[in-house]
């Protein structure tokens, strides 16, 4: 074998090396975060950078969201830390909306890596905690100073010392100091795994420098992303959504230009920012948008600065998709996780018969809290406080060739948070949770089920549910191709009265939570379904009779 070949198979061992320990360095996040929804739901991510303050590699645990938005992340702090300063031992933490993951319940912490005394890369992890003070998990702020507390780029350890003083500011204005505090020393403690695989890594390989293997690496991905990107046809293709809002409907609107081996998505023409906390700051707005397009375009192609420089995006400041400071931004996924499907509805004109239907958008975030303070004092006397996280998902889109997925997270792949672990949280319990019938869009090719759940409180005492993120309760995901809409996301209580669309709601003593999640759009049309897997369907009493005949046609 030529030495040219040995070079290029040690090269490729050392990528996957690398790969396998910013793994790790997520591994140990997930498995001693105290937050249930990094802990349970991974919601979270982690990854290592070169010198420049380029992301070389990606853990395959987290989000979109988190992994894209912190692939620019850690080079804001070298505006407030030149790296000549850094030491062994230092550690750095923001949670800055608008230079982080785009709300304040994302503490981004970052680490350098120091072989001997040689800076030699960058460990940063994030993850979602449970309260960061203000207004907590709601859209109700109108502006960012009413959400929480931000913490600017600072140093929460210096050469190993902990910044007890910084970490008191922050457990003071938290509800839930004891989970927060966990949850950034994990984060830290992550890092430091990273750090130290990492060197064990260059010591085994006899590497002095990380910059040779970073620059294969980035230059292979470009070349990747740039090479499928060549492959479709150039032009230009746009799209419009109506999204349901929070005090007034809004549309997104999105242009997609391929040119060049160069794909740029433009939101110019979408609606002013809301008065709320549904605003996407421009980089969560470009972590999923281009997400969407990396999904369809070059999915085999790894996830780095490399292949993401080949996205442009182009946004009007002060709209939903670029706020201006200090715009709420608290609930910025409802907006965000909207944009895979505006992409995609792009894309689909582009690539005709390739691309799946709208899916049931953003995450359901069902952030359940005791009543204390927002009801008269003496209904919640003997009650217990608490403050839990849990998740509603909906279904995804019909794809060519296959149905949704049911009650799965799409685009930011969180997992759920077992109801078991929110029943031992607080005196809360789930009347129900299962399948939604008839809730996939009907087609070729079904949309994804989304789930009805129903919570009720064990003691005799009301509590509050935060409706910050239910959204497609007026504009449910559209089908493809023929297919029909999933169906409308709905929330109402027990006793059948309706719960507006977002905002604080009290669910009084005695009656329950109930939610009917939206459904994925249908993909083909629904008259070309295969009989025998509608007839599986019946069976499994995920399509009823009724909607067998109105929807297919089906006589039985």
């Amino acid at each position: 074998m030529s030495s040219k070949a040995l070079s290029a198979i040690r090269t490729q061992v050392m990528w996957n090396r690398l790969i396998a320990v910013v793994e790790e360095q997520a591994q140990s996040l997930l498995r001693t975060a105290f937050g249930t929804i990094t802990r349970e739901a991974g919601d979270l991510s982690a990854g290592v950078y070169d010198t420049k303050g380029n992301m070389i590699a990606q853990a395959m645990t987290g989000t979109p969201g988190h992994v894209n938005t912190m692939a620019t992340a850690v080079a804001h702090f070298f505006r407030h830390f030149p790296q000549a300063s850094m030491k062994p031992g230092d550690v750095y933490i923001t949670n800055d909306p608008w230079l982080g993951t785009g709300h304040l319940f994302d503490y981004v912490i970052m680490t350098p890596v120091f072989l001997g005394r040689k800076l030699v890369a960058f460990f940063a992890s994030t993850c979602h905690v449970i309260d960061v003070g203000g207004v907590g998990m709601s859209a109700k702020a109108n502006s960012s100073f009413e959400e929480g507390t931000l913490i600017p780029h600072l140093m929460i350890r210096k050469q190993g010392r902990l910044n007890d003083e910084l970490l008191s500011v922050i457990l003071a204005n938290s509800r839930s100091p004891v989970e927060v505090k966990g949850d950034i020393l994990s984060l830290i403690s992550a890092n430091d795994t990273g750090a130290r695989r990492l060197a064990g890594m260059m010591t085994e390989f006899r590497l002095a420098s990380l910059d040779k293997l970073a620059r294969h690496i980035l230059t292979q991905s470009e070349k990747g992303a740039r090479a499928a990107i060549r492959a479709l046809p150039e032009g230009e293709w746009s799209y419009e959504m109506p999204l349901d809002g929070y005090e007034r409907e809004l549309v997104l609107k999105s242009k997609l230009a391929i040119r060049d081996g160069k794909v740029t998505v433009d939101f110019s023409g979408t609606s002013p920012a809301s008065l709320f906390g549904i605003n996407s700051p421009r980089t969560y707005t470009h972590a999923y948008a281009v997400f969407g397009l990396k999904a369809v375009i070059a999915p085999h192609v790894p996830n780095n600065i490399g292949s993401l420089s080949c996205f442009d995006l182009v946004t009007e400041p002060g709209t939903i998709v670029d706020p201006n400071r200090p715009s709420p931004v608290t609930a910025r996924h409802v907006i965000g996780q909207m944009l895979a499907d505006s992409v995609f509805g792009c894309l689909a004109q582009a690539m005709p018969g390739t691309v799946q239907a709208e899916s049931a958008g953003p995450i359901w975030i069902l952030s359940l809290y005791s009543a204390h303070g927002r009801v008269p004092p003496e209904e919640t006397a003997k009650a217990r406080r608490f403050a839990v996280i849990n998740m509603g998902l909906g279904g995804i889109g019909g794809r060519p060739g296959k149905d949704g997925l049911s009650t799965t997270a799409f685009p930011s792949g969180v997992g759920t948070i077992p109801v078991e672990v929110t029943e031992t949280q607080c005196p809360l319990y789930f009347k129900r949770k299962h399948y939604f019938a008839d809730s996939g869009g009907a087609g070729q090719w079904r949309g994804g089920l989304s789930q009805v759940i129903e919570i009720a409180n064990r003691e005799s005492a009301p509590f509050a549910i935060s409706a910050a993120t239910f959204d497609r309760i007026h504009h449910p995901a559209q089908g493809r191709d023929g297919g029909l809409p999933g169906c409308r996301g709905a929330a109402r209580k027990g006793s059948g009265a309706d719960l507006p669309d977002k905002g604080v709601h009290i669910i009084p003593p005695g009656d329950s939570l109930v939610l009917e999640l939206p459904g994925g759009g249908g993909f083909g049309l629904p008259d070309k379904r295969d009989r025998a897997l509608l007839e599986a369907d019946l069976a499994a009493d995920v399509v009823t009779p009724e909607a067998a005949r109105r929807d297919y046609g089906y006589d039985g």
